[in-house]
């Protein structure tokens, strides 16, 4: 038979988790003011009055440069552990991480010269 005291830890690791998930909410919802109003109550979009349809399209370069703006962000967090780490890894290190940036790089060049940085 299986000593079921081995999961009390797992289990009080679930149970505090939930707690400091839960807890703060429910007391910011019971000891917090609640005084509704119309302005309060209205949808909010950038400071303006909500015009429109909330489904409505957005251009296409929108997302790319979004979809841009990830990659490079995610370029940048990948380039500090590899600086951090580039006396360890050496030459090879080096010339790998090199290639990666001139790839990113070369990427970068292509879509500004194609214009998909212009917003107009």
């Amino acid at each position: 038979m299986m000593n079921l005291g081995q999961y009390l830890p797992v289990l009080l690791f679930i149970l505090i988790g939930i707690a400091i998930g839960v807890l703060p909410q429910v007391i910011g919802y019971v000891l917090g003011p609640n005084r509704p109003d119309a302005a309060k109550n209205s949808p909010y979009e950038c400071g303006f009055e909500a015009f429109g349809d909330a489904r409505m399209t957005f251009d296409v370069r929108y997302y790319l440069i979004a979809i841009l703006f990830i990659l490079f962000d995610l370029e940048t967090a990948l380039l500090f552990p590899w600086a951090v780490t580039l006396r360890e890894l050496g030459l090879y290190g080096f010339l790998v991480g090199l290639e990666i940036v001139t790839i990113l790089t070369i990427g970068f060049v292509y879509m500004w010269l194609k214009g998909a940085l212009d917003w107009e």
